[in-house]
């Protein structure tokens, strides 16, 4: 027996009587890895909106809205905020459109320039968002470390089926220790913290629309980059994200943020290895955690990327030496069947 979506029920009884737009139909957009929805509104005309049900005992849109206000101001395209319901969670928003960077970016040609465009508008972030970074909570090492920790708990325990012995968990806490200094060490900016292709939408009057950075914090310089350059749905050869890099670090010096660039090329790389260990970490514990404890088993095919983007950090980054040698040895060779397992109990739903 199929149920009435009520939210939906009410969201279009919002979008009709209360705002007075009479939709022709609402359809789906997109979904998250939260508890937030996306409904295209299609207008008489041919006009269309995107509606935001965040239910409010699930999700506060406060944040999104102050830091949607910031990223505005600093010049950057997220969506314009048209109408909002705070008590029952509804925002109406701008349409940017349903091309997202990770489809635009599989068709032959267009990869330089898209990240010409996501990079340009990341550095107006960076150079120009000191002000508003002061206003964000810090990425300090409570924040970095708890992110962390979600790797030991849902991906190697829970996901791969690891016991995990108290030197385990010695070499991991040790190694995540270390990660959290070294990357504190790096300048402090304003950080979308999920600043990749499936984030940004392609415009078609060029430059990407920016979504879904409601959790940004102020912190290490090289994490959205990384984000970027190394996201856990698309992968480049070493040598074009190293130039990609390169010419980012030419942005951000000729746009007079010298400060953030390193002392060297040699430098910035580092940083960007050392944030990108640490968001990997993160996310091989995000994406085991959608799946068990959400039921969401969309990710489970990007956990072998995210994987081997960490593996790689390690084997440049000394100080992460042992915790490679570990992953290597304890989880690469167990996550195809754990994987395999998880899409059976999908199928047995």
């Amino acid at each position: 027996m199929t149920h009435p979506d009520l939210r939906l029920q009410t969201l279009e009884r919002w979008l009709g009587e209360d705002l007075g737009l009479r939709p022709e139909r609402v359809s789906v957009a997109s979904a998250d890895a939260s508890f937030r929805r996306y409904f295209r509104a299609h207008l008489p005309g041919g006009a269309t909106r995107i509606v935001m049900d965040a239910p409010p005992e699930h999700e506060d849109i406060g944040p999104y809205l102050r830091v949607a206000g910031l990223l505005q101001r600093i010049g950057v395209h997220v969506p314009a905020v048209h109408a909002v319901d705070a008590a029952r969670g509804f925002v109406l928003l701008e349409d940017l459109g349903s091309t997202p960077y990770l489809g635009a970016l599989r068709e032959p040609g267009r990869a330089d320039a898209l990240y010409a465009d996501a990079l340009e508008a990341l550095c107006l972030i960076q150079s120009r968002g000191a002000e508003a970074a002061a206003t964000l909570a810090p990425y300090d090492a409570a924040v970095l470390q708890r992110e962390m920790a979600l790797m030991p708990e849902w991906f190697a325990a829970r996901h791969l089926g690891l016991e995990l012995s108290a030197a385990d968990r010695g070499l991991i806490d040790e190694a995540c220790a270390r990660l959290a200094a070294a990357v504190l060490e790096q300048p402090v900016v304003f950080v979308h913290r999920d600043y990749h292709s499936r984030n940004l939408m392609a415009l078609p009057q060029g430059g990407p629309g920016i979504i879904d950075f409601q959790d940004a914090l102020a912190g290490p310089v090289a994490y959205d980059p990384v984000s970027l350059l190394k996201d856990c749905y698309i992968r480049w050869p070493r040598a074009q994200v190293e130039s990609w890099l390169r010419g980012y670090r030419g942005r951000l010096r000729a746009a007079g943020a010298a400060s953030l660039c390193g002392a060297s090329e040699r430098e910035f790389l580092r940083w960007f290895d050392l944030a990108g260990a640490q968001r990997h970490l993160k996310v091989l514990g995000i994406f085991a955690r959608l799946w068990w404890r959400d039921g969401k088993p969309g990710y489970l095919d990007d956990l072998p990327l995210t994987l081997d983007y960490l593996l790689d950090a390690c084997a440049r980054l000394p100080e992460l030496a042992e915790l490679g040698a570990w992953l290597a040895r304890e989880a690469a060779p167990r996550l195809a069947a754990a994987n395999l397992r998880a899409r059976a109990a999908v199928e047995r739903r």
